[in-house]
């Protein structure tokens, strides 16, 4: 399936009139907005081939990796926050809005964890609790000490957590949506709202205080942030 180019998210990094059609990703956990197709990563973002025959030669072989694993479907979506590897050119990248709010990778050197948003949580049987994240994992955990909008430092290779970042005053948030996508601010005060009206926070830019809604805020460090943003 694929989409019209000029009608593609704003977001993907693309030149509109090159051709017609752009494919489309198959379903996955990640919005439209928020991920891209693994051609479109190998073949505009990388620059590593230049036909889908060849991006498919290079999927068949294993050549790129996605959080660890390897991925053969070009129409596969790599979304934000998502570890990506090249083993036999040894690079490494995350997947992250860059501060125009397009989709960009940005290089990295250690590819060993990701940072992951619990979307939501849920007490399940014998007092454990099960968190939702936003790459479609759930994990299974003894203790109650996660709240939905805190991040995780998750190790893609033993599949555990690292350390917990919290949704607090002075915690450094990205923003993935709204306005200020793609910028990197100190979150100031959440504002939790009663009925239908959307939660919101207020964070620090350049010692000027901005306001955007809750579900944006995307908690990336405690005294520094674990992710550099590029223009």
């Amino acid at each position: 399936m694929h989409l019209k180019r000029i009608s593609a998210p704003r977001d993907w990094a693309i030149n509109r009139k090159e051709r017609k059609f752009i494919a489309r990703p198959i379903p996955g956990p990640h919005g439209l907005d928020s991920c891209i197709t693994l051609i479109h990563l190998i073949k505009d973002l990388l620059n590593q081939a230049k036909t889908k025959k060849e991006v498919k030669y290079i999927l068949s072989n294993k050549k790129v990796l996605i959080n660890k694993v390897p991925r053969n479907d070009h129409r596969f979506p790599v979304g934000i926050m998502d570890i990506i590897e090249i083993p036999d050119l040894k690079e490494k990248y995350i997947l992250i809005y860059n501060q125009n709010g397009r989709l960009a990778l940005n290089p990295i050197t250690d590819s060993s964890s990701k940072l992951l948003k619990i979307i939501g949580k849920t007490v399940i049987k014998n007092g454990k609790v099960q968190i939702n994240l936003n790459d479609g994992r759930n994990l299974t955990l003894d203790k109650n000490d996660y709240s939905v909008g805190d991040t995780i430092v998750f190790d893609l290779e033993s599949k555990k957590i690292k350390s917990h970042l919290k949704l607090d005053k002075d915690a450094i948030i990205y923003l993935i949506g709204g306005s200020y996508k793609g910028k990197i601010g100190i979150l100031q005060k959440i504002e939790e709202k009663e009925g239908s009206e959307s939660a919101k926070v207020s964070f620090l830019i350049d010692k000027e205080i901005h306001t955007t809604l809750k579900k944006y805020a995307f908690v990336v460090g405690k005294d520094k942030s674990l992710i550099e943003v590029k223009k």
